[in-house]
């Protein structure tokens, strides 16, 4: 006897139909959600826009370095286009986050290959940094504090709900993690022993070359592990009124 036939069966049928509808629905908007999640991973490290920041002062140092060879010279001239970048994103009303980051230290190795009169130290504060960032991003990882979920949480709107509340995205963030970790400790297994050899212009071109490339294989491995994992729980504000969450999951809003 088919179902249509029995006491019940079309309505019970039409619920059936009903309720695979909304989980395709559900479906549906949690991966929409993890993929706005893990949008946000370019955004959090402050873009193209950023990347450039970050790099061009080190290309403008051996350049100059290398036409007039004074390292006062090179060390001004990085530092003065550093400093352009800040005044550029305050009158456009931007970020000056990443570019303030990057004058601060352009302006440390400017004065320490000043002070010493070694060009190379020009990087040395560069290299320490990329060490220090990646022993602070395993040791993050370690305490289940992962430095890439701290990073993006409140870029998502989740703050630190994934500690607590989210262990599938805590995974991903432990994971991300420990992949900036390895790619990222790269640069400095590279430049570290030129650094010791002197030879300040493959110093200095390998940093320029070494400079995004890393960063975006790190963002899009993130991009990638978070593409898979579960959506972000928004924070809830003290002021908010609770939100209903729909049956099948925790709110997924970015």
């Amino acid at each position: 006897m088919s179902v249509s036939n029995q006491p019940g069966g079309e309505p019970a049928a039409q619920l059936g139909l009903v309720k695979i509808a909304h989980d395709e629905e559900e479906a549906a908007r949690q991966a929409q959600a993890s993929r706005e999640a893990a949008d946000t991973v370019m955004k959090a490290f402050g873009g193209v826009r950023g990347m450039i920041d970050m790099t061009l002062p080190g290309l403008v140092f051996i350049v100059t370095y290398n036409i007039t060879h004074k390292v006062p010279a090179a060390a001004w001239a990085a530092l003065g286009l550093s400093a352009l970048f800040v005044v550029a994103r305050l009158l456009k009303r931007e970020t000056v986050q990443h570019a303030f980051s990057g004058v601060f230290g352009v302006a440390i190795g400017a004065w320490i290959s000043m002070k010493t009169g070694k060009a190379e130290n020009f990087y040395l504060p560069g290299l320490l940094w990329n060490v220090g960032y990646c022993v602070g991003l395993a040791v993050s990882a370690l305490v289940r504090w992962p430095l890439i979920g701290i990073m993006l949480g409140p870029v998502t709107g989740e703050m630190f709900t994934w500690r607590k509340q989210n262990p599938g995205r805590l995974a991903a963030y432990t994971k991300a993690t420990w992949a900036w970790v390895l790619i990222m400790g790269i640069k400095p297994l590279i430049l570290f022993p030129l650094y010791f050899t002197h030879n300040v212009n493959l110093l200095g071109w390998l940093k320029v070359a070494l400079g995004i490339p890393p960063l975006l294989l790190a963002m899009y491995v993130t991009w990638q592990i978070l593409l898979k994992a579960p959506p972000p729980i928004k924070a809830q504000l003290d002021d908010e009124p609770a939100e209903e969450h729909p049956a099948g999951g925790p709110s997924a809003g970015v």
